[in-house]
């Protein structure tokens, strides 16, 4: 006959639960590393980062221009600046800080992270990207140039 307890301790066993943390641990430390790069090094100053290929070429500006900046503002605590320089990515912000406590949560309970979207909701995150994209480009949508 097989102890059932014997199956439910196995997650708990010491050593399981600092082993789960390490990749979410990693993706912490790397997040952090490029945050606390892209907070040293002024992306508002010329030089330090390559520009945007197709604002320079085309003058339009992309689902990712002002993401940089975005992050700097961050980093020094200025989230209205960070808002204006790239709405969208401080949206990923959250989304990431918000998905990475879900994954550490799931990984102490020996559980893993599924992130089940459906097309529908891959359209609309597309579809939102798309609309911040037009608007920010048009001349009414100058509040959303970074």
């Amino acid at each position: 006959m097989r102890d059932v307890n014997a199956d439910s301790t196995r997650t708990t066993q010491p050593g399981a639960v600092p082993g789960r943390l390490v990749l979410p641990a990693g993706v912490l430390a790397a997040v952090a590393g490029a945050f606390a790069y892209v907070g040293a090094v002024d992306p508002n100053e010329p030089g330090h980062y390559p520009p945007c290929p197709l604002l320079q070429h085309t003058g339009l500006y992309c689902p990712g221009c002002g993401g940089l900046r975005s992050a700097h503002a961050v980093v020094h605590g200025d989230f209205l600046a960070a808002l204006q320089d790239n709405a969208v990515a401080v949206v990923g912000y959250v989304l990431f800080a918000v998905l990475w406590t879900v994954w550490v949560v799931r990984a102490v309970r020996g559980r893993p992270l599924r992130v089940d979207l459906g097309p529908a909701q891959l359209w609309a995150a597309g579809a939102l990207v798309l609309d911040f994209t037009v608007v920010r480009n048009l001349p009414f949508g100058g509040w959303l140039h970074p």
